[in-house]
């Protein structure tokens, strides 16, 4: 099902999920993969979630991790791209193999124009007292870069963005189980029944 802009659903770390954002439409899918991260998968675990999705992109998320150990990574994951939880510099970003999305600090965004195109995009997770001056300059740098924007589980903000700002797309958190199998949809649900187009 098609929707305003491509959807983008981070920590993906079971099953149902997987299958359930990929089946709902969902673009690209991330996994925790840095040991330093909090809710980090080990690469067999990733590998065999990979294994029962189709037609998303396999995204790896990292923070400490060297430009060497993610491009092994990547490489046994068969990631599609990858995300650093922080900017790096330009020459240590060029080593990384996958194309490379960065996560940035709202109260950093103006830092957005200050790197080249070696990103291929940039992702926000919007705050609660994200204001009109904040969506001005989220306007700006849309203009400039491809810009995934992460307004939390609430489906009339995340259709306000995507109809008002010219978005690469936007960010959703994924879940945990209740138990194995068991897993309860009804937020998610509700954004991509937002998202959809008419």
């Amino acid at each position: 099902m098609p929707h305003l802009v491509p959807l983008l659903i981070r920590g993906i770390n079971n099953l149902s999920d997987a299958r359930y954002c990929a089946g709902m439409g969902a673009d690209k899918l991330t996994f925790v993969l840095d040991p330093a991260l909090p809710g980090a998968l080990d690469t067999r675990t990733v590998k065999e979630l990979a294994g029962w999705v189709a037609g998303v992109e396999l995204i790896g998320e990292f923070d400490q991790l060297s430009a060497a150990e993610i491009n092994a990574v990547a490489a046994e994951c068969a990631l599609d791209a990858v995300l650093l939880r922080r900017p790096r510099p330009e020459a240590e970003l060029a080593e990384i193999a996958p194309p490379v999305y960065v996560e940035l600090a709202a109260e950093a965004m103006q830092h957005a124009t200050e790197f080249s195109s070696v990103p291929v995009g940039w992702v926000m997770e919007l705050s609660a007292e994200t204001t009109a001056t904040d969506t001005a300059a989220l306007h700006a740098i849309a203009q400039q870069r491809s810009l995934w924007l992460g307004p939390g589980l609430n489906p009339d903000l995340a259709h306000e963005l995507a109809t008002q700002l010219p978005l690469a797309g936007l960010s959703f958190p994924s879940g945990d189980e209740v138990k194995p199998g068991l897993r309860d949809f009804d937020q998610l649900e509700a954004v991509f029944e937002a998202l959809e187009q008419d």
